[in-house]
């Protein structure tokens, strides 16, 4: 059945360079229906039609309220069928991840997860892959254990190869951030730090060679704010001017720690120079599976936010906070998330800061249910329910905390959220 693929590949693409990629991939899902039900014992087959199929949606098969995009059951009947009949097909288990890492239920790939952490121990990107499912049902220190093998898998291989171009800038960094997201979930600031470290070496050299990689090189903001290491943060250089989008991100991010060092009036200047910054961004420009438009509105809000805090302006951090919620709801989907932290944390916090505690409850309970097991979100339930004397209910989450939160290696205060 050679013939049958190369035929169905070469409706994939053509050398008009005004093709309509859309129409052409349509013929290619067309192409491996049929195919696979030529031969409907070829697994191959059948998971080369799902993934033609993922391709006419790419990371868009779930909405943010949970519903299948037309397709989805499909590809998810599909692969689920590939995989009752071979268990370790490794294509299938990698795209049954994808499949359903987005839907309301991603745990019922962590058997394919379990299985790609040893399947093809000399690929990173499989190695890596189990980790898009233990962040979304919060095994985050599984996750930073992936990434970790992963990069190391990819480093042996680049060091091998002499690989260059793609492969190393794009999924070997992937690891790497998403490793740092990880461990900037489990309170791992260490870890963290050296890997976002890596990344920004890595991408800031590669931005102009590929742009899209540009928010890479903002981790290193991203784990000084969620460890609220504000002198650190307040050292860094500033960026090379051509870098927009880390440009503006940096001033957000001075803003939000001179606010949290009460240093209203430099605030308000770096929130200036950061409203400067991203006007000189298009909206429309990608952010991974966002727009930059998309990622500045929650900052604006949460420059708001935290800059009405430290007023003491508590009402309008709070209603800040809840715009800022609603901002981070609207993305798309991406895994590690393109917002690098769960902004209800902050939100839950603020409420408890001004006595709201049981609407302060709500937005943490809300916030675990988006990211299970997410230990700030524990601590802060475990703070509003002690604030309503919930004992036995409180008891249970710190013991649920103190688990989430064994492997950090700094103490956790709401005041730092």
């Amino acid at each position: 059945n050679e013939r049958a693929y190369v035929e169905a590949l070469a409706k994939r693409y053509s050398n008009d360079p005004k093709a309509d990629l859309k129409a052409l991939a349509v013929q290619f899902k067309d192409a491996m229906r049929d195919l696979s039900r030529q031969y409907p014992d070829d697994l191959d087959s059948a998971t080369l039609y799902a993934e033609s199929l993922m391709d006419l949606r790419p990371w868009q098969l779930w909405s943010n309220a949970g519903a299948p995009a037309e397709g989805t059951e499909e590809i998810v009947a599909v692969l689920e069928s590939v995989l009752r009949r071979d268990p370790m097909h490794v294509g299938a288990n990698h795209y049954y991840i994808h499949a359903v890492e987005a839907s309301p239920t991603p745990e019922r790939a962590l058997v394919s997860a379990s299985r790609l952490e040893t399947l093809v121990p000399a690929a990173g990107h499989l190695v890596h892959m189990p980790a898009h499912i233990y962040m979304r049902t919060g095994d985050y220190v599984a996750a930073v254990t992936s990434n970790a093998r992963a990069a190391q898998v990819d480093r042996d291989y680049i060091a091998r190869t002499g690989a260059d171009g793609v492969y190393p800038l794009m999924y070997y960094s992937h690891n790497i951030d998403f490793l740092a997201s990880a461990a900037m979930m489990t309170g791992q600031f260490a870890e963290a730090s050296r890997a976002a470290d890596e990344i920004v070496v890595k991408a800031t050299a590669a931005i102009a060679q590929m742009p899209m990689i540009e928010p890479f090189a903002a981790k290193k903001l991203y784990v000084l704010l969620r460890f609220a290491r504000w002198s650190e943060l307040l050292a860094l250089s500033r960026p090379d001017p051509q870098h927009k989008i880390l440009t503006a991100l940096w001033h957000f991010s001075r803003g939000v720690a001179h606010a949290a060092l009460h240093h209203t009036t430099e605030a308000e200047r770096e929130r200036a120079a950061y409203v400067e910054a991203r006007g000189a961004v298009p909206s429309d420009t990608p952010f991974n599976y966002n727009s930059a438009g998309a990622i500045f509105r929650i900052a604006d809000a949460v420059l708001d936010a935290r800059i009405a805090g430290a007023k003491q302006d508590y009402q309008a951090a709070v209603a800040a906070w809840a715009r800022a919620v609603a901002a981070e709801d609207a993305l798309n989907y991406d895994e590690p998330p393109d917002w690098f932290y769960p902004v209800r944390e902050s939100h839950g916090a603020a409420l408890l800061r001004i006595g709201r505690f049981e609407e302060g409850e709500r937005v943490f309970r809300a916030d675990l249910d988006r990211n299970p097991r997410n230990p700030r979100s524990l601590f802060g339930l475990m703070q509003a329910l002690k604030a309503q004397k919930k004992d036995s209910a409180a008891a249970i989450v710190e013991k649920q905390f103190e688990a989430a939160w064994q492997r950090a290696d700094v103490p956790l205060r709401l005041t730092d959220f």
